[in-house]
């Protein structure tokens, strides 16, 4: 019998829904048929429309007109961070199994409350943990349970932002504000919580956790710094210049669908196209002119249940980005940094440190090192029945409600926070 072709819709067709999760699908003919598309932004969605070769019929601006009947087999749900539990409940209803983009929500009640909709759907749903699919963190897996490093104890964890990734994402973009996005340790750091429960092994117990907006306001703005940086006097030495962040660097490759700038402006990207983006739109404000609240900076101390401690710092004022983690074993440590090639530096008590590589060469060169590959893949053997969801909403919910116990502790100073009330 021939493996079944899944049709596909997606709601939100940016830089994940449909610029990865749809060209990965779309690169897979034989397993996935996008054959409707929903967005808010109409030169976006006809883009993707040609792209996928959806008619016309199947697009829709308004969402409510989506929503009136079934479209596909399967949703992908990639909207902003605020609307996916709206849109969560609204496909379990209409009989859809699910991809959605994470985090699900900032609340408790939701989590519970998206639980009881999946059960009561009975339909199948995979969070977007792209790291718990990507070849070297699944290695670092292997080789704690493997008992390499003896009985694991504690876990010290990086996520190194990049300065200018800040001001993309958190300080000019769609993720500034907790008000209409969710609070950056769940917005960035879902990755990373989801990675420490799932080494841990456990349920995690309590977490305190502090941080703030210590840089991107206006007091720190640079003397005589403009509402936009290209009337600024500073537009070529100030760090968090759109100029330097967006044109510049765009000159060097000139890639028509690359990211951050296809998010900055329509693909195909041209010079023309972000010089009008950072003129007019909202990634050429300047960065400590913003209506952003999230922080910049924030350390949390995790305990499990079965006595694992972790600890998570997340910092925007880093040269470059990546995580870096390192495992405390009673026989051992493991050190892995994705700001070198990915590999690993294991140490055993008493032995030679020694390099331990990592083959990339299934992952057919996607994002995420590979996680964005390999997340697509177990979805359609999800779907087929041949693999168990890797990242299901009951795997999910205990890591947001790691970030929602840590952020009700830094609003509380840093108080220590039970994660299961």
């Amino acid at each position: 019998m021939e493996n079944k072709i899944y049709t596909v819709a997606i709601i939100g067709t940016g830089a994940r829904g449909a610029n990865t999760y749809g060209l990965l699908m779309k690169d897979n003919p034989d397993k996935f048929k996008i054959v409707s598309l929903c967005d808010l932004n109409a030169e976006r969605l006809n883009r993707y429309g040609k792209i996928f070769d959806v008619p016309n019929a199947a697009l829709f601006l308004d969402e409510n007109e989506f929503f009136k009947e079934k479209r596909a087999d399967l949703l992908v749900i990639a909207t902003q961070d605020k609307d996916h539990y709206g849109h969560i409940l609204k496909a379990f209803k209409a009989g859809y199994d699910i991809l959605v983009e994470k985090p699900l929500t900032a609340s408790r009640k939701e989590c519970e409350e998206l639980l009881a909709a999946q059960k009561a759907s009975g339909r199948k749903a995979l969070v977007c943990h792209v790291l718990r699919y990507a070849p070297a963190f699944l290695k670092a897996s292997e080789i704690i349970d493997n008992g390499v490093i003896g009985k694991l104890v504690a876990i010290n964890a990086l996520e190194r932002v990049a300065y200018w990734h800040q001001t993309h994402s958190y300080v000019r973009g769609n993720w500034r504000n907790s008000k209409t996005a969710t609070p950056m340790i769940l917005a960035k750091c879902c990755h990373d919580l989801d990675l420490l429960q799932y080494y841990a092994k456990s349920t995690c117990e309590s977490v305190s956790s502090v941080g703030d907006l210590a840089h991107f306001k206006a007091e720190n703005a640079p003397d005589g710094a403009t509402e936009r940086c290209v009337d600024c006097p500073h537009v070529d030495s100030c760090p968090a210049s759109a100029k330097r962040i967006y044109i510049d660097t765009w000159l060097k490759n000139k890639e028509p669908d690359r990211w951050p700038h296809n998010v900055v402006a329509i693909a195909p990207v041209t010079e023309e196209k972000l010089w009008t983006a950072i003129k007019e739109g909202p990634y050429g404000r300047c960065a400590y002119a913003c209506d952003n609240d999230v922080v910049d900076h924030q350390f949390t101390q995790m305990t499990f249940s079965n006595g694992v401690k972790a600890s998570l710092v997340m910092t925007a004022f880093t040269y470059g980005s990546g995580r870096r983690y390192h495992f405390h074993g009673t026989k051992g440590e493991l050190i892995l940094d994705e700001a070198g090639d990915g590999g690993f530096t294991l140490k055993v008590f008493g032995g030679t440190p020694q390099q331990v590589t990592v083959d990339h060469t299934d992952d057919k060169g996607y994002g995420h090192g590979g996680g964005d590959y390999f997340l697509i893949k177990n979805l359609y053997d999800m779907l087929s029945g041949k693999a168990t969801a890797r990242t299901s909403f009951a795997a999910s919910i205990e890591s947001h409600l790691m970030g929602i116990a840590a952020e009700e502790s830094r609003l509380q100073g840093g108080a220590l926070v039970k994660v299961h009330n």
